[in-house]
Order: structure tokens, then C-alpha cells, then sequence
């Protein structure tokens, strides 16, 4: 892409956090901005009053696809769907089409530490970024976890890491991201309502590594084979994570075996450059096998970039779960409420019922992403006493999954909550983990999971 110059004309699409931010920055470098969003102006007060004061153009109600064509660089918000036909109309008129991300890589010179994966993105994020501030450096975290990477680009403070989650959504629109450290964690199906297919999503997140050199890192999970097979012909040199123990990695990898495994109770770090050490894990607070490889992923991004094994030890013990990931909520009658509201596809799910011996009543469902629930029949026979199933999907999921446990289909998002809690008896563990997007009922999983908090406060 040719480098962003003063007077140049960019259009943002979508006026939401990264649209904002991306206006802020592209004002302050010079540039000729012009914003477009479907919404009305009333329904985008704090979005403008964001913007009050700046010089810039608003396009409001709806797309004018001549607007499009008249740019020099357009960036679009993730939510945007980069099908609709003034966006096709910019591409073929050799128009860079860019993600905030993208634009905001532009101005950026530090090392850059990138996430990607179906799940555990926001929580290995954080997870490196406060082992890199526990080790004495400073870290930005932005990108998908709620801070436009714009916010950095645009600021005179620098840091000495920059921490970045990114989806593949941004991912289709970046082309000069170029991380020093590339975390893939896993790819299950997912977003298969805007994918054609699996694949089709699976390459969105592997552009992560296409700028990747001989100097940089890849770190990946030895147990996804999809993200294995990818890649192994990657030129940056390759850590790998897994929860198995070393005795059972498979012997073509365990020969050369470079990175981090689960042994009993603790983390092993086994890298030639480094000595190798054990993390214990007695005490640590977070829940379940999938956070073990967060926890791995998180402790490999740190070690490359120089963080001491004390500093990475004391944030492996002392981390809490973020809001809506496994969260546990409040206790009553000696039965246990968890908000893992963001567990919004299958897979997700799956990690989510792996987390418990409990007795679990389980309030899932919500929007359909395109999905099979079937996969779910082992989990749901092993794990679930109750399954309550509320929102668009709940049929769907009834007919995959409903005859293997006692099973309730509820009309409403409260009433689910309180029949759970009706099943319950002591020692159970309510779980809200949907498997499905919110938008049927909320305006998003963190509304979602606010409100089921809101409910349990009352029993």
C-alpha cells in the first residue's frame, strides 16, 4: 500500500470503537477524512460527540457508493462485511480496502506481539501483556480486546511491546502487519454465517503470518493438526504448546520438540535457548484445560521477548479470569454460578463443560453461527445434568443434543436462569455457556452476561 501522506482522502466505514479511533488518527495525520455509516445520526450520538471538534466529512443513513470511489485509502470496521457493493466497487477500482489494525501498523515501530485463534485470544492477551509489565517493560494491549490499535498509533507515549489481538475479520483486511511474535492458538469452526466455509475462515486467520521472518516467532498448538499442517513451512522459528504430557507428544515431534507441555500440576518449559524450568500451578486461579494453554501460549510470547521466570511465575498464579470467560459469579445455597457468556461457538462450549467435575446445569443457546451441535453429544452425556436451551437456536440444539440429558426449552433469557437454579441442588454448578452469538436477545455477550449476573444477585 502506498505510504499515507497529508491531504490524501480516506474513507472510514462504520463508525463504532475502531471507526472513531481510526478517524482520530487519520485527522491527525492530515489526511481528507470522510465517514459513512448505515445508522442515523441519532443513533450515533456518542460516536460524533467522540468526534466533536475535528475536521472531517459524515456521510449517515446510508452508503453513497460514489463516495467510495473517490478515495485514496478506505478503512473498514471489523463489523462491516467487506461483500457489500461499494466496498467490491473501491477493490476494483484499485482502491486499498484496510482494517484499523492495518492503518494503524502504519505508525507503529515496536515489536509487535499478535494473537489469533477461534478462542483464548483476550485471555492470553492479558495474560502476556501483565507478565511483560511484571518483568519491568511496558506494554500497550490493543486491537480486538475492546482499545483500537489507533489509541496507540495516535499517542506520543510509546511502550516497549505492542500487544494486539487480532480476529480474522481484521485479518482479511491487513496486508503489511508484520508481528515479531505470531500466537495461533486454535481454529474450530466459527463465524460460519459470514464464512462460506471452514477453510475459507481458517485462511483469514493465517494471513497472520504471511510477513513473518527467519528473526521472528511462531507459537502454535502441537494438538491442533489443522494449525500444524499450516504452518510447518513458516521461515520464523516455531515454539509449540500442548497440554499433553511429554511422554505421550507424538515421537516425530517430540525429537525436536521446542516449547511448553503440561507435566502434573505444572508448566515445563523445554527450549534449547533457554534452561529449562517447571511453572507449579498449585494456587493458580484460573479454571480448566484450555486456560493451561493460554497460560502456555502467554508464557512462550514472554520468554521470547526477554521476561524473567519469576515475573511470568507470579502472573501464571496470581491472573483472574476476565468478565464472561469462566467467570465465576456468586455462590448460594452451595451451589456455584459461572458467566462464560463469551463462549459463543462450539468449541468454546466444549472447553467450557471440560472445565468441571461438578454436577452441571447448563443454560445454553442464543443466535445460530452456522454450526453442527452434534459434536457436542459426548460433552453434553458426560458432564451435563440439566441443559436449559433459550434463544433463536434452542430447537436446533434440542434436536442435536436434547435426548442425552434432562432437557427444558424456555422462551425467555430469565427464565432459563431460574430454571437452572429451580434444578439445582447442592454441590451443582449452574453454567451459563451459550454456544451461540447474543444478538437474538442482547446487544452483545458482555449485556448478555451483565444481565445473567444481574439475576443470580437476586436468589
Amino acid at each position: 500500500m502506498e505510504k499515507l501522506k497529508k491531504g490524501m482522502r480516506a474513507l472510514v466505514v462504520g463508525l463504532g470503537k475502531s471507526g472513531v479511533s481510526a478517524t482520530k488518527l487519520l485527522v491527525k495525520k492530515g489526511l481528507k477524512v470522510t465517514v459513512t455509516d448505515e445508522l442515523n445520526k441519532s443513533d450515533l450520538k456518542d460516536a460524533l460527540d467522540a468526534l466533536e471538534g475535528l475536521d472531517y466529512t459524515a456521510e449517515l443513513g446510508k452508503h453513497v457508493l460514489k463516495t467510495f470511489t473517490e478515495q485514496d485509502v478506505i478503512i473498514v470496521s471489523p463489523g462491516v462485511r467487506l461483500d457489500i457493493k461499494p466496498l467490491e466497487q473501491a477493490r476494483k477500482s484499485n482502491i486499498p480496502v484496510i482494517s484499523e489494525i492495518e492503518l494503524a501498523v502504519q505508525f507503529i515501530s515496536e515489536p509487535i506481539i499478535a494473537i489469533t485463534g477461534t478462542n483464548g485470544k483476550t485471555t492470553t492477551a492479558h495474560l502476556i501483556t501483565e507478565m511483560i509489565q511484571a518483568g519491568g517493560k511496558t506494554a500497550f494491549l490493543g486491537g480486538n480486546v475492546g482499545v483500537p490499535l489507533c489509541d496507540y498509533s495516535a499517542r506520543r507515549e510509546k511502550c516497549d511491546f505492542v500487544v494486539v489481538e487480532v480476529s480474522s475479520f481484521q485479518l482479511e483486511t491487513c496486508f503489511d502487519l508484520k508481528p515479531h511474535v505470531a500466537v495461533f492458538l486454535n481454529v474450530a469452526p466459527d463465524h460460519l454465517d459470514r464464512y462460506s466455509n471452514f477453510d475459507d475462515y481458517v485462511k483469514a486467520k493465517l494471513r497472520l503470518k504471511n510477513n513473518l521472518t527467519e528473526e521472528d516467532f511462531v507459537i502454535t498448538n502441537l494438538r491442533d493438526s489443522k494449525l500444524m499442517a499450516q504452518l510447518s513451512g513458516t521461515v520464523a522459528k516455531q515454539l509449540h504448546f500442548t497440554t499433553d504430557v511429554f511422554a505421550k507428544i507424538p515421537v516425530h515431534y517430540a525429537e525436536k520438540f521446542q516449547g511448553a507441555n503440561l507435566e502434573t500440576g505444572k508448566l515445563s518449559l523445554k527450549v534449547e535457548r533457554w534452561k529449562e524450568h517447571m511453572f507449579p500451578l498449585q494456587g493458580a486461579l484460573l479454571r480448566g484445560l484450555h486456560n493451561r494453554e493460554n497460560m502456555m501460549a502467554a508464557m512462550l510470547a514472554a520468554k521470547v521477548v526477554g521476561i524473567s521466570n519469576e515475573a511470568i511465575q507470579k502472573v501464571l498464579l496470581s491472573f483472574k479470569s476476565l468478565p464472561h470467560r469462566m467467570e465465576f459469579v456468586a455462590r448460594k445455597n452451595q451451589v456455584s454460578f459461572f458467566n462464560d457468556s463469551k463462549g459463543t461457538n462450539v468449541h468454546s462450549l466444549m472447553r467450557a463443560l471440560e472445565s468441571f467435575k461438578e454436577p452441571l446445569i447448563l443454560i445454553a443457546g442464543g443466535r445460530d453461527k452456522g454450526e453442527a451441535y452434534e459434536t457436542l453429544v459426548p460433552y453434553i452425556k458426560k458432564h451435563v445434568k440439566s441443559l436449559i436451551l433459550v434463544g433463536e437456536a434452542k430447537e436446533k440444539l434440542n434436536r442435536a443434543v436434547g435426548d442425552f440429558s434432562e432437557t427444558f426449552l424456555v422462551g425467555t433469557f430469565e427464565e432459563a436462569v431460574y430454571v437452572a437454579y429451580q434444578k439445582s441442588r447442592s454441590g451443582d454448578v449452574v453454567l451459563l455457556s451459550p454456544g451461540c452469538a447474543s444478538q437474538d436477545m442482547f446487544k452483545n455477550y458482555e449485556e448478555r452476561g451483565n444481565y445473567f449476573k444481574k439475576i443470580v444477585s437476586t436468589f
